[in-house]
């Protein structure tokens, strides 16, 4: 199997070295380039297409926003872990909306980060305990307008989802098909006017329907 390649962003070059320090102890994935700014970061992307960037979100010259957003726009199939080290950064929500899909504080343990990593490049959304409580803060009340159509089957996944379930793990807790699950999975982004399946997950939280410390 293929290693798992990944670009690092962050304009502090002690944590650049660090991540690549840890990517490489891993077997299954492979630094592939650091970026130091947001606009290194999105040309770095161009040149290496990896399969998921670990993502500051202060940095000068282009923010780790606007470079999510870009490098988004140019390679859907990259993945996006913001890595910051404030809880209550106010910048971590907009990065939601422009496509980030793992939201890690620096203090996380290295070998959940790895891992996180993996879940992320498998489909999964991540979302730290502490940054999902100031995201539910920040969630716009009119995401609740179509939860009552929600079905019970519909709710069902939803909460597996904020749970980090990939489809695969989905289907095979609820003892249906990979396809049955997408279907799910798209009637409830469209019944709630979501994005993606990291914003489903942010609603499920904020709706209380998932304990993410169970």
């Amino acid at each position: 199997m293929e290693p798992i390649r990944v670009l690092v962003a962050d304009d502090h070059p002690v944590v650049r070295h660090g991540l690549r320090t840890l990517l490489e102890l891993q077997d299954d994935l492979e630094p592939v380039g650091e970026a130091a700014d947001g606009a290194e970061a999105i040309r770095l992307v161009e040149e290496t297409l990896p399969d998921v960037v670990l993502m500051d979100l202060v940095m000068p010259e282009v923010d780790g926003i606007e470079a999510i957003r870009q490098i988004r726009a140019f390679s859907p199939s990259t993945k996006v872990i913001v890595l910051t080290s404030f809880g209550e950064d106010d910048k971590v929500f907009p990065a939601i909306k422009a496509g980030a899909a793992g939201y890690l504080l620096k203090d996380v343990h290295p070998e959940d980060l790895a891992d996180a990593v993996r879940r992320v490049q498998r489909g999964e959304a991540l979302l730290h305990p502490a940054v999902a409580a100031r995201l539910m803060r920040e969630f716009a009340d009119d995401r609740d307008s179509g939860a009552d159509e929600l079905t019970e089957r519909e709710l069902e996944v939803l909460g597996l989802i904020a749970r980090g379930r990939s489809n695969k793990q989905i289907a095979l807790e609820l003892v249906v098909s990979e396809k049955t699950v997408k279907t799910h999975v798209s009637n409830i982004l469209a019944k709630l006017h979501l994005a993606d399946r990291t914003q489903a997950a942010l609603y499920a939280v904020r709706r209380r329907l998932v304990d993410l410390d169970e």
